[in-house]
């Protein structure tokens, strides 16, 4: 089953999928390409001396029959965002501490993987619109998060597997498409040198991404990485697999990223969540890496754990243009091919649980918004849609306005003005044509005088610095930046909610009018409260899209009529006189496969960072505290275990009061927010008190190693709506049995005190979106003990377990307003010790205030025995504690 590859005169042991097939009388053909690609982690893992039982490969290749079973996996890397890999590390740190302080070696706390943190998640869009923007954003980076960045400069040292890439660089998952992943990985060992396929977790959702590569890889919350990147096992549950046939072609004016729209809404609708999307079919083909790689960074969008292309020619191909090693390159091909791994135009169809038909030629000119990325709408629908909401109540969709307004001029913002339009995120800048097609359209109206209104706050923010270099090169930088659309920095920013003030005028015009204005940017996420905190309508779609709207200053335009403006000879700019043929980006693109613009982008010298080489940091084996930090506050995970925490958490569930109470679709960001910290909410008085002024308040990003913050934050976005208080939007609530209104972070302090547990009621798709841990972390702060919802996103609700929070979910059919509870209610959970460790169903009891008492069944929503495990040690935090106190030096991390 161990065979030898030769490839470019290297010799190479790898496990041989074929022969491990014909053992077992299995068909490999059959066998889905991540199936595959999972299989070859048990086999060389087993063989490697890690606990793998040949139970767990049986029920792998009969995963129809066994999805939901454990899988004990084991990553060839980490990949980490600074919001998410910070916090990671400082858990780290502390966990040293609390090992130290219990007479355990600290230093057996290291990394056993590969771990890469990309510093990206911190630029904020501070200044635009002009070519020092780049340098003064940069340098306010560093000014704000000096501490933060001197705490990673620390662990850089501390980790030895850690390989920090410093700010202004690029975005996590750019840099990983483009330079970091290797398609096909190689280790020596004792026995001799492998060859294995990439396989990589990360703390952040969008990291399938790589999957456009032939690299399997998902999202994780940090929590769950922790555990991987100290070496433990990864225990997944065998996925069910979807095998997505795309057909056609993408016909102009559409572009990729509204076929990965289209995409993202069929997927959605069709139910797809928690699954491992397999793309296949007549389309694949001609899709480049930069098309798929669009298509694979919005799985998260239609809920999938990955949208995974196997390895086929085009692989080869990206990889050469991006300057990897020919020698590289050669044994991506020869392990492939090798492996049954690469797949052909004639390579056998494998046997998917269900087959979904996506034709590509149904895409169309079109954003999604105003509030999610799965809600697609054709450019001739947003116009009656946007008007619609206006007056719609916020509970259906709407916006509460009394009456509809007149529409907005570009003669000054009014309701349905456009201000912020970003070209941001690396679902669209790694795409050279998206990219150039925006250049062509800022270039062309440019040429007839037409330029956005000046309220507009435009930025340019490319995932990686080779954009800016090829951008250059076909010569429509300078058109870009003639319409306000310069580069600002090279990070995560208005996607993640950075993109600083709006303009003067917009800000004003916002807060005297009460104005409903609209941002666009060529991000994956538009979550209410997430962009900007003055913008409550938010469109993603094509970086043109960006550029159009901004030039027409307005979200309500009809294209097919109405003009975008007027040019310098006075006569009306429409959209046929912008937009750019087919051809035309055609004729650009050679401009962005040059190989010799990756090497030079990615040389060891442009990767150094003479600001970060310079940052003065602290050494040694454990950090040093400041007990003065608002940034660095030790985290309170990693206490000592006293008594059953199972016990613990059916003891508190039996008296318990509803914290808040959601519909459905509640994201992360509701959560736990990544933007500005207002300072009128609990977070903001915190830091008010602390004697931070609110222009140094930073973002929540910023502050995630404070806890004291990120508590305070938790359920504090500014546009999160608790039906506990209808029509009331933000961090509040009631508390009960009294009824009185008081902030949420007021009510958990509250119920603590009196000794009573808190629930969270929720919808369906509770927590789906951003793979943001401090959504559970924050949760299991507050003492909230279990959330009961209609259904999860996989990311959150593995994160609440690996927080000792408990998800539950309703019976199918059922749900919190169907069973006519308002949330006021005690409740009282019986038999939750077996309703985990047993599968039973767990007994609800509410009672209401007025004598009414409505019973109910749930379903603990912990799906492996790993999982069950966590739960009962309390989580991860207490579970990886015990782990370093009471293991053998020999086999801690092993």
């Amino acid at each position: 089953m161990i065979q030898i590859l030769s490839s470019a005169g290297r010799p190479l042991r790898y496990v041989d999928l074929a022969a491990a097939a014909r053992q077992g009388n299995h068909d490999l053909h059959a066998q889905p390409y991540v199936i595959r690609i999972l299989l070859e982690n048990l086999y060389r893992h087993r063989h490697w001396g890690d606990a793998v039982s040949t139970g767990e490969i049986d029920r792998l290749w009969q995963w129809q029959d066994h999805v939901g079973a454990d899988l004990a996996l084991h990553v060839a890397r980490v990949i980490l965002p600074d919001s998410s890999g910070l916090p990671v590390l400082q858990d780290l740190a502390a966990l040293r501490d609390a090992v130290a302080r219990a007479g355990g070696d600290a230093a057996r706390v290291d990394t056993r993987v590969p771990v890469d943190l990309i510093v990206d998640h911190s630029l904020q869009v501070d200044h635009w619109g002009d070519a020092s923007a780049v340098g003064r954003n940069l340098r306010r980076e560093f000014e704000r998060n000096d501490e933060r960045y001197r705490f990673l400069k620390w662990a850089q040292q501390a980790f030895k597997g850690l390989r920090v890439v410093p700010p202004g660089l690029g975005i996590i998952h750019q840099i990983n498409l483009e330079y970091l992943a290797s398609v096909v990985a190689t280790r020596r060992r004792d026995d001799g040198a492998w060859a294995y396929p990439d396989f990589v977790i990360g703390g952040d959702s969008h990291t399938p991404m790589v999957n456009a590569l032939g690299v399997l890889g998902w999202g994780v919350g940090g929590i769950d990485a922790e555990a991987a990147l100290l070496g433990q096992a990864y225990t997944f549950p065998i996925p069910d697999v979807v095998g997505v046939r795309l057909a056609g072609k993408i016909a102009p004016p559409a572009l990729t990223t509204d076929a990965a729209l289209l995409i993202t809404q069929r997927l959605r609708q069709a139910g797809v969540t928690g699954s491992m999307v397999e793309f296949f079919g007549p389309a694949v083909a001609d899709l480049g890496i930069a098309e798929r790689a669009t298509i694979s960074n919005m799985a998260p969008e239609y809920g999938a754990t990955c949208g995974f292309f196997p390895v086929d020619a085009q692989v080869l191909a990206y990889a050469r243009m991006t300057g990897r090693a020919p020698e590289q390159v050669r044994l991506i091909e020869d392990y492939a091919r090798a492996n049954q791994l690469w797949r052909d135009a004639d390579s056998p169809v494998p046997a998917y649980r269900r087959v979904i038909e996506i034709d590509l030629s149904q895409a169309c000119s079109s954003v999604a918004g105003p509030r999610r990325p799965q809600d697609r709408q054709a450019w001739p629908d947003v116009p009656a849609d946007f008007r619609g909401r206006l007056t719609q109540p916020l509970n259906a969709g709407g916006f509460g306005l009394a009456q509809a307004p007149a529409r907005a001029s570009r003669d000054q913002p009014g309701h349905g003005s456009v201000v912020l339009a970003a070209i941001t995120s690396c679902t669209n800048t790694s795409n050279p044509a998206v990219m150039l097609a925006a250049g062509l359209v800022a270039q062309k109206a440019w040429q007839q005088g037409l330029t956005p209104p000046a309220w507009v706050k435009r930025s340019l923010a490319p995932g990686s610095r080779a954009v800016t270099r090829y951008l250059q090169d076909a010569g429509l930088l300078e058109a870009l930046q003639a319409q306000g659309f310069d580069v600002i920095g090279y990070g995560c920013t208005t996607c993640g909610g950075k993109s600083g003030p709006l303009t003067e005028q917009a800000s004003a015009a916002i807060t005297e009018h009460g104005l409903v204005t609209a941002a666009v940017l060529s991000g994956n996420r538009n979550f209410e409260g997430r962009i900007h905190k003055l913008v409550r309508a938010n469109y993603i779609g094509s970086p043109a899209m960006v550029v159009l709207y901004a030039l027409a200053g307005r979200i309500d335009i009809d294209f097919a009529r109405e003009p975008l403006g007027t040019g310098h000879d006075g006569c009306e700019v429409y959209l046929a006189d912008v937009w750019p043929t087919p051809q035309e980006i055609e004729d650009l693109l050679p401009h962005a496969a040059n190989p010799r613009l990756y090497a030079k982008v990615y040389s060891d010298e442009s990767m150094d960072s003479a600001i970060w080489r310079e940052l003065p940091a602290p050494s040694g084996l454990r950090f040093p505290w400041d007990p003065d930090s608002r940034y660095l506050v030790e985290p309170p995970f990693f206490q000592p275990g006293g008594g059953d925490a199972l016990q613990d958490l059916a003891r508190g569930l039996r008296s318990a009061y509803a914290l808040a109470a959601f519909g459905d679709s509640l994201t992360t960001d509701h959560i736990s927010p990544s933007g500005e910290i207002p300072a009128d909410t609990p977070a903001g008085q915190y830091l008010t008190q602390a004697g931070i002024a609110p222009r140094d308040f930073n973002t929540y990003v910023a502050r995630r190693c404070n806890h004291h913050v990120m508590v305070r934050a938790t359920f504090g976005n500014i546009r999160i709506k608790n039906e506990l208080v209808p029509g009331v939007e933000g961090g509040h609530t009631r508390h009960f049995p009294d009824g009185a209104p008081m902030t949420i972070f007021d009510a958990a302090q509250a119920y603590r005190t009196a000794g009573h547990a808190a629930i969270v009621l929720g919808g369906k798709d509770y927590g789906m979106g951003s793979s943001r841990d401090w959504a559970a972390k924050g949760s299991a702060l507050l003492g909230v003990k279990a959330v009961i919802a209609e259904s999860f996103e996989r990311i959150h609700r593995a994160n609440l377990v690996g927080m000792g929070v408990l998800p539950l979910a309703f019976e199918a059919g059922q749900g919190w307003r169907a069973l006519g509870l308002d949330g006021s209610e005690r409740f009282e959970l019986g038999n939750v010790q077996a309703g985990i460790l047993a599968g039973q169903a767990i007994d609800v009891t509410a009672h209401g205030a007025d004598g009414r008492v409505i019973s109910f069944h749930v379903r603990a929503q912990v799906l492996t025995d790993a999982e069950r495990q966590l739960i009962s040690a309390g989580g991860i935090p207490a579970s990886v504690l015990h782990h370093f106190l009471n293991a053998p030096a020999a086999t801690a991390g092993a």
